[in-house]
């Protein structure tokens, strides 16, 4: 049986070498995110001030794969 997943959403604070983030959630925990494959295949742009959606494993809640960019409200893309 597969591994529950939390999913979460969150603003990127901090880009870090290699495709990580540093992602403030919405309940004020800071993570570490890394970016999926689907994201890195689709050559999607992730910059600080981007809200994102997180898979954080029930195990290790201190990391998460991030696995969708949320659009802005405020941008005319």
């Amino acid at each position: 049986m597969k591994e529950q997943k939390f999913i979460h959403e969150g603003l990127i604070t901090e880009s870090l070498p290699n495709g990580m983030f540093r992602v403030r959630l919405d309940n004020k925990d800071v993570i570490l995110g890394y970016v999926s494959g689907r994201i890195r295949r689709s050559f999607i742009r992730i910059l600080p001030g981007d809200r994102v959606k997180i898979e954080v494993s029930c195990y290790d809640s201190t990391r998460g794969r991030i696995i969708y960019r949320l659009r802005n409200k405020d941008s005319n893309d």
